[in-house]
């Protein structure tokens, strides 16, 4: 989930678990969350790694008890490269 998104959900009342492979962005953005008043957890997760996925899940569910939206950003091109955002 980018950092936008994240505070925006959290600044609506959601309480966010941001999920990614570097675990120290997710940790600056989950500082932000937190002194901006809303509920945040970090989720150190490879998307492409099945058990990381069921892992991070269940990680989710002990800290909150349930999910209900699911913001995914995660894209993968055929050559591996990460796929552009463009706002617009």
């Amino acid at each position: 989930m980018d950092a936008n998104t994240a505070m925006a959900m959290a600044e609506a009342g959601a309480k966010v678990a941001v999920a990614a492979r570097n675990e120290e962005k997710l940790s600056a953005l989950v500082k932000d969350i937190v002194a901006a008043g809303g509920t945040a957890l970090v989720v150190k997760m490879d998307v492409a790694d099945a058990e990381q996925v069921k892992a991070g899940f269940k990680q989710v569910i002990e800290k909150f008890g349930r999910l209900d939206i699911l913001v995914n950003n995660a894209a993968i091109t055929g050559d591996g490269m990460a796929m552009p955002h463009e706002a617009g």
